[in-house]
């Protein structure tokens, strides 16, 4: 068997720690978004990446020329409720997305087959990150 092709957990990769990367055409705007308005915890800033504390993974904002916009979700958290973390995202001046067919309630929020419900914004940058609350 080669690496990463067992059961979850024993190949390779499997017990090692992951970060998360996301891209900006500026540092010190993200730093403030992802610091201020996500409150997520600021660990340092050097001359190619802020980097957080995002509940226990390193979430490492790299500087790039241009930012692509793939168009798909880059980033997301899972969150216990999220009304009230789409209440205080907005309240921050946070504004959520609406995708046409999604059949996403009046809050913009849209719920999966399994009961999952799914709201998106964007960074600064334009990376769309994401809230999930997933069914109990």
């Amino acid at each position: 068997m080669t690496a990463g092709t067992g059961p979850a957990g024993t190949g390779a990769l499997g017990a090692a720690t992951l970060i998360g990367f996301v891209s900006t055409a500026d540092l010190g705007r993200a730093e403030a978004f992802y610091r201020d308005v996500l409150g997520l915890r600021h660990v340092e800033t050097g001359p190619f990446a802020c980097v957080f504390d995002a509940g226990g993974t390193m979430l490492r904002v790299t500087a790039a020329p241009a930012v692509a916009q793939p168009g798909y979700t880059v980033l997301g958290w899972r969150v216990d409720d999220i009304a009230a973390t789409m209440a205080e995202l907005s309240a921050r001046g946070v504004e959520f997305r609406r995708y046409e067919g999604m059949g996403q309630d009046e809050a913009g929020v849209w719920t999966t087959p399994d009961g999952a419900q799914v709201a998106w914004f964007a960074d600064l940058d334009g990376n769309t990150l994401s809230l999930t609350q997933f069914p109990a």
